[in-house]
Order: structure tokens, then sequence, then C-alpha cells
């Protein structure tokens, strides 16, 4: 969640940036940063994910590339994972509650 997270800010930061001229859209990688984030450190104890500059976008006559319909799609889309994240985390304290609650009545 704390990667959506950065995105979610990452994103906000480049529709920010859209009028900015020479600016390059920034993204993370974030299967790559899950991945690392699944074998790695604990959390709180990772990196911050690593910022690359998205390749392959028109770029306008001021030389920034930011597309806003692209922006918004990434926004959509984190908030989609964050939501099934969070859903997930739900269901996990609800097993554990109820394994506590079937501990106690037994």
């Amino acid at each position: 969640m704390d990667l959506l997270t950065a995105r979610q800010r990452l994103t906000a930061v480049n529709i920010a940036n859209s009028d900015t001229p020479d600016y390059k859209t920034r993204d993370i990688d974030f299967e790559m940063e899950l991945a690392q984030a699944l074998d790695g450190l604990p959390p709180g104890e990772a990196p911050p994910p690593h910022h690359h500059e998205v390749g392959g976008l028109a770029v306008k006559n001021d030389g920034n590339d930011v597309s806003l319909d692209r922006e918004m799609r990434m926004l959509g889309e984190s908030t989609m994972r964050f939501d099934l994240a969070a859903m997930l985390v739900r269901g996990n304290i609800g097993a554990v509650r109820s394994a506590i609650q079937e501990g106690r009545n037994g």
C-alpha cells in the first residue's frame, strides 16, 4: 500500500508539472518494486521506490511530455489496486479476529 501511495504522489507531481517546460514524466516500475518489497526488507526499512523517466511519450513544443490522459489512467489504476489491497487487509484482519474469538469461546 505504501508503494501505491508513492505512485499516487508521483502521478500528482506529473499532473502538477503538465505545463512546466522540459518536464519529463516520471513513474515507478510498480511490478519490480513490488517484487523487491516481497523479497526484501521489512516494511519501514525498505528504501523509497526508484523513480524513472517514462520513455516513448509524445513531447510537446515546450519539451514537456506529460499526458493528462495517461496520468488520469494511472490514478485510476492505482486507486483500484489500493482499494483491492485494503479489502485484502480487512479480510485478513477479519480472519484473525474470528480465530481469536473462537479461541476465547473454545
